[in-house]
């Protein structure tokens, strides 16, 4: 099951511009790493203190600064005044429990979403929550631990001396934005086969087991759901944004972003459907199997009830019962039982009661 961050309660009540770590610590020490780059040049660097990010300000490049674990308040806090953005904003960040969101200020904007990555090997689905803060020609990243799907676009800036390097940082930020959604997708394919595959198996085969793959199933669609569809908000709110950070020739990236978290919900709730008719079909197969049980059951009985008369009549004790001294008498019974037996199979075979 997903790590899903919740509210403690010593947390309720706390201003909302004041810089707390509100989730649960997943990395013991902060990692800050910086990609700084222009068209020409590429500058990789791990962060040690916090003065050296002074040296980012006001550059002809392109800062994406990364920074792994949020539980260090002191590191925030610088960033906050190095960067002169508000306390209530990196209090978001530092509170994992909140939804996806997307937010102006005076010289950027904000915006927070859950990543997903899948593992393989567990089969299971990573949860990390992921902060970006878009200023000019400065990207800000925030992560609850080291790990995220984003090789692809360093790997972009690294090789390519393309779009990536010259667009700005929302354009950059925008990329980092369509790796996790691409995700959403990718994982959303990757359930989906499965259940496509169950149904199949549910039509060869019906038994608890496959109810419980069903509802395993069923259980991590609902956690999905509970990121995916807020993040449909926050991209919607983040196209309307009317901020002059994201440059106008960009504005269409973003809009992609609509398209394709749409394509996610409506992966997501396409599959929910299924899984909800695979759910049907089980309980309609197993009252189908109860049915004809019970059929079986009651043609059995019904066949019993005079055999059961008629043993029950000659295990009466009179005296006066001529046929117990047949010589053949033991025999009759057992033809007439066997007569009778013939002959309502015959008549429930001809009415196809079973």
């Amino acid at each position: 099951m997903p790590y899903i961050p919740l509210k403690k309660k010593e947390d309720i009540g706390l201003s909302p511009y004041e810089l707390k770590f509100r989730g649960k610590k997943r990395t013991e020490n902060v990692r800050i790493q910086v990609i700084d780059f222009d068209l020409e040049e590429i500058r990789e660097t791990e962060i040690h203190n916090t003065d050296e990010l002074k040296k980012y300000l006001n550059t002809n490049s392109i800062t994406w600064i990364n920074v792994d674990g949020l539980h260090n308040e002191q590191i925030i806090s610088d960033i906050s005044s190095i960067f002169s953005i508000p306390g209530d904003i990196l209090s978001d960040v530092m509170e994992p429990s909140s939804r996806p969101q997307a937010e102006e200020f005076d010289n950027g904007f904000f915006v927070s979403i859950k990543m997903m990555e899948f593992n393989e090997k567990k089969s299971r689905v990573a949860v990390d929550n992921l902060s970006l803060i878009v200023m000019d020609k400065i990207l800000i990243t925030f992560q609850e631990e080291k790990g995220d799907v984003f090789d692809p676009v360093r790997d972009r800036i690294r090789k390519h001396k393309t779009k990536i390097r010259t667009s700005g940082a929302d354009y950059l930020a925008f990329a980092l934005l369509d790796v996790v959604i691409d995700n959403y997708i990718y994982i959303l394919g990757v359930y989906g086969e499965k259940v496509e595959t169950l149904e199949g198996k549910l039509i060869m085969n019906t038994n608890k087991e496959t109810l419980k793959i069903i509802n395993l199933f069923k259980h991590e669609l609902n956690n999905l759901r509970m990121d995916i569809k807020p993040a449909k908000e926050m991209v919607m709110s983040l196209v309307k944004l009317d901020t002059d950070f994201i440059h106008e020739e960009n504005e269409k990236h973003y809009k992609e972003l609509l398209d394709n978290i749409n394509q996610a919900v409506d992966l997501l709730d396409y599959y929910r459907e299924v899984l909800y008719d695979e759910l049907n079909m089980y309980h309609s197969s197993m009252s189908t199997k109860l049915n004809d049980t019970m059929t079986v059951l009651t043609i059995f009985s019904v066949i019993f009830i005079p055999l059961t008369f008629i043993v029950g009549v000659y295990g009466m004790n009179f005296d006066n019962l001529p046929e117990l001294h047949w010589k053949y008498g033991y025999f009759i019974v057992w033809g007439v039982m066997i007569a009778i037996v013939l002959g309502m199979l015959w008549y429930f075979k001809k009415r196809k009661w079973f």
